[in-house]
């Protein structure tokens, strides 16, 4: 493609990241559209758009249309993450999310891991019906078009309209659910928007998530680079990238697993980046294969299970549905613009201190910033237990705060 496409200096960075802009721009307005219709049609139709811009990829014959091309992508893709994380909230208390969520997003780690060996496949089929291998990949891929058929026809909404579901089993779910809510509000109303947009702790997490997602989509991009700069082939490369994403998809359901068990999720975020910022020092550090090679293990697995934890942090402390919502797709689009950065990072082969060294400081962030929250949100928990304590607050009086979302002195965060 680089060839075909004459992708020569920045212009394979500038394609990659021109990617993020409408993603991050148009995850808010998407989620606040989920609560607005009916999941089962707006998350399909999401899957839609984004196969039909993906097989038509297969079409891009200069670098002007790869980029317009990609920024489409990017507008399509945007509802998609955000989307599936909110719609996960519909469906199971606080305490139960991390591990669905890592359960979804552990399929991006295979996917990493088994896309290039897919991509090197597909590439043999170069000149087939007068199309390059390349172009054979994104029509092949656009393939997902028929799940999002199925979908419009299998998806269900909400546990009150679930067909599947037994009565005792829809009155047990929305029992559960209405306790975690802690009364607050789930109807559309705009000062919720507004709550989720003016409120500090919806940057900390950004800040948090700013910090994982920087170091994730740099060693997603830029691991096959990185693995054929230690002296293997292209082709080994394509086969050595597999282990490091496996072992980051086993280590994010084993996390995502005992972060819902213990009910915490900055201890788990903070110990995953910790062996995500060991395997970028022996990146940096190391001259030798072997040991820079363990770095690459060791920042893809400590890095790839973070990502649902923080995500499931970030909708735990939001109190109501649309606040949720509207947060869940904040932390998520402004910290994807972190995807710009990331293209343009890995610049200084062989040893690319460039990009282990901004991996580094975000990561360092990402620590700081789950400290600080994790301090946060124990403060203001105490807060709350004294007032519930001097002013008599119990769970009866939960309609008195119904519109306060998370600062509801019923609310609790979760550490």
């Amino acid at each position: 493609m680089a060839t075909d496409l004459h992708l020569t200096g920045f212009r394979y960075n500038i394609a990659a990241a021109v990617f993020f802009i409408p993603y991050s721009f148009a995850e808010v307005p998407s989620n606040v559209a989920l609560k607005l219709f009916r999941p089962s049609r707006w998350i399909p139709s999401i899957m839609v758009a984004w196969g039909l811009v993906m097989t038509l990829m297969c079409l891009v014959n200069s670098y002007q249309s790869l980029v317009i091309a990609r920024a489409f992508l990017g507008l399509t893709e945007a509802g998609l993450y955000p989307g599936i994380n909110y719609y996960i909230c519909l469906w199971y208390p606080r305490s139960e999310r991390s591990k669905r969520i890592a359960i979804f997003f552990s399929a991006a780690s295979v996917a990493v891991a088994f896309g290039g060996l897919l991509a090197y496949g597909i590439e043999r089929m170069e000149g087939v019906s007068r199309l390059h291998g390349w172009q054979w990949i994104f029509c092949l891929e656009g393939i997902a078009i028929l799940i999002a058929f199925f979908s419009f026809f299998y998806m269900h909404d909400y546990p009150e309209t679930a067909k599947f579901l037994t009565e005792p089993e829809r009155l047990y779910i929305i029992h559960i659910l209405k306790e975690d809510a802690n009364s607050l509000s789930s109807r559309f109303d705009n000062q919720f928007i507004w709550q989720a947009m003016k409120d500090y702790k919806t940057y900390v997490q950004v800040l948090v998530y700013l910090g994982l997602l920087v170091p994730g989509y740099a060693i997603a991009l830029f691991s096959p680079t990185i693995i054929s700069e230690l002296g293997y082939s292209a082709a080994n490369a394509q086969l050595l990238v597999v282990p490091p994403f496996v072992a980051g998809a086993i280590a994010t359901i084993i996390v995502g697993i005992y972060s819902d068990k213990h009910n915490l999720r900055g201890p788990y975020i903070i110990g995953g980046a910790l062996v995500s910022l060991v395997g970028y020092i022996l990146l940096y550090c190391s001259v030798q294969a072997g040991p820079s090679y363990v770095g690459a293990c060791l920042a893809a697995a400590g890095n790839y299970p973070t990502v649902p934890v923080i995500l499931a942090w970030a909708g735990s402390n939001a109190g109501g549905d649309l606040k949720r919502g509207v947060v869940l797709a904040m932390v998520i689009g402004i910290s994807n613009l972190g995807g710009v950065c990331s293209s343009f990072i890995y610049i200084d082969p062989p040893r690319f201190h460039i990009g282990h060294g901004t991996n580094i400081g975000f990561i360092s962030l990402a620590i700081v910033m789950s400290l600080f929250a994790m301090w946060n949100y124990s403060r203001l928990n105490k807060q709350k237990e004294a007032q519930c304590l001097a002013e008599n607050i119990t769970d009866d009086r939960g309609y008195e705060f119904e519109d306060m979302g998370d600062s509801s002195p019923l609310f609790r965060y979760t550490i």
